[in-house]
């Protein structure tokens, strides 16, 4: 109130100027020194009408009735202070500013496989919440909260999982560099950067990316992203970050600095020909909750280039030490593209790992690596690895559908999508014909009646698959799949 009285006081002493103009430099300070006493005369009043506590006279210091009368300003200054101890569960900046959006995805599933998998099963696969916040204009949060076979109250196969599968802090700086931590997506491949179940058009994410890095892959660290713009049709994105790592030799960390006192028993490898590396990812290790298994960090990033509209090129790498010593070394090399021309889509990825040393146990001794009938086949222990991906879309809405119902099939949102995938991955390729080999070609078509929803119908073919009830013998598989997602 006091601002906007000495606010009005100097626009009235600019329109009094020119009359002023006549009177003596004495005679206009005693007029000035006069308003401003009604001023604040006028201001007490108005503050006892109110019931506010009276202004502080200068050199005077404020009391508590009088902070508290000024809000947030005095909280920030003094702390819980001036807070009563009933109202401290509201001390917190978005109870009375708030900037948080709460949103996510939910997808339901029916998978039926005619000899891998077990019997037919339907879920609500997943149920995603995310939380964004604008914190300031160069302050952002994200999280996503990531529920999985949630129906399960307790351990079994498939457990239930609930995770955070990203909580990132943004540091906005400009377009060319901006600063992030917290748990991070990992820029490893674009599939793992866009695997939300409404964004993809087939059910089930790509082989490749399941057991060459384990989507979803998510680490703690720290890093930078950006945007440069070469030339008026081009961009290139850059995004660059250091993480904790794989954890690669399941529930056991180094006792000493001699890798024979670990007991290779109790300290199998994670990375194997079954799984892949999904098993050595840091969302999945039993080793300190999670935690890094050793003090060497890993670094990974991706540049993607695209020359126009239309096309994008991306090339990532990771590398990082995996074992409990960090002699041992993990590298991912991956390159992915897109590209887009009218109602046609074509999109992929392939991807190397090499898992250096992952043929032998954490003694140091040889690991089984043969695919005998005396081995396992969980227990081969693979050190190179190599898939790739490569799918088509085409988009289309029927013009007869759109005249028929047109609340229904509206073009400028809705639309059906027919999909082609062909994918082949090898977890072992240290050995020929081994049972790392896996093909597969999906077909499917799907409908959006907006961006957001989708419901989707696919088949499977399997040339190549593992019977995992049988004694994992080679065999041919088919699937129908079944399956609903949406944001919310």
């Amino acid at each position: 109130m006091g601002r906007l009285w000495y606010g009005f006081l100097v626009m009235c002493f600019v329109v009094q100027a020119g009359a002023a103009l006549a009177e003596t430099t004495d005679e206009r300070l005693q007029r000035l020194e006069q308003t401003i006493e009604n001023m604040k005369k006028h201001e007490a009043s108005e503050r006892e009408i109110e019931g506010q506590p009276p202004a502080t006279k200068p050199g005077e210091s404020p009391n508590v009735q009088q902070l508290g009368a000024q809000g947030q300003g005095a909280e920030r200054k003094y702390g819980s202070i001036m807070q009563g101890s009933g109202k401290l569960i509201y001390a917190r900046p978005f109870v009375s500013n708030p900037k948080a959006i709460v949103g996510g995805y939910t997808d339901f599933e029916y998978i039926n496989r005619r000899h891998a998998g077990g019997p037919s099963t339907m879920e609500v696969h997943r149920f995603v919440p995310f939380i964004y916040g604008d914190i300031s204009e160069h302050v952002k949060f994200a999280a996503e909260i990531e529920i999985e076979h949630g129906i399960l109250e307790r351990s079994s196969a498939p457990t239930s999982e609930v995770s955070l599968e990203f909580a990132t802090i943004d540091y906005l700086v400009n377009d060319k560099l901006n600063l992030r931590a917290g748990v991070l997506l990992l820029p490893v491949g674009k599939f793992n950067l866009l695997h939300d179940a409404p964004l993809r058009d087939l059910t089930e994410r790509p082989l490749v990316d399941q057991m060459l890095y384990g989507v979803v892959l998510s680490e703690t660290g720290a890093g930078a992203y950006g945007t440069f713009y070469p030339t008026r049709q081009s961009k290139l994105d850059y995004e660059v970050y250091v993480t904790t790592g794989y954890n690669g030799f399941g529930n056991c960390q180094a006792g000493s600095a001699n890798a024979n006192s670990l007991n290779p028993t109790n300290c199998p490898n994670a990375i194997n020909e079954r799984s892949g590396i999904s098993g050595a990812r840091q969302r999945t290790s039993p080793i300190g909750a999670g935690f890094d298994n050793n003090n060497g960090k890993a670094v990974v990033g991706r540049v993607a280039f695209s020359p126009f509209l239309g096309v994008e090129i991306g090339g990532s790498g990771y590398t990082g030490t995996y074992d409990p010593f960090g002699n041992r070394r993990l590298t991912i090399a991956a390159v992915d593209w897109t590209l887009v021309r009218g109602p046609f889509e074509v999109i992929g990825e392939s991807i190397w790992t090499y898992v250096e040393d992952n043929n032998k146990r954490i003694d140091g001794s040889a690991c089984l690596g043969s695919n005998t009938a005396n081995v396992a086949f969980s227990h081969t222990c693979p050190q190179r690895m190599q898939g790739y991906y490569i799918q088509g879309n085409y988009h289309f809405l029927p013009e007869w559908m759109t005249r028929l119902a047109p609340s229904f099939f509206r073009p400028e949102v809705s639309t059906f999508t027919t999909m082609v995938r062909w994918e082949q991955v090898n977890t072992n390729l240290d050995q020929s014909n081994g049972l790392g080999e896996r093909q597969r070609v999906t077909f499917g078509v799907n409908y959006r009646p907006t961006e957001d929803t989708v419901f989707k119908l696919d088949f499977q073919y399997s040339p190549k698959e593992i019977d995992t009830n049988n004694n994992n013998n080679r065999i041919h598989d088919r699937a129908i799949l079944l399956s609903a997602a949406t944001y919310f």
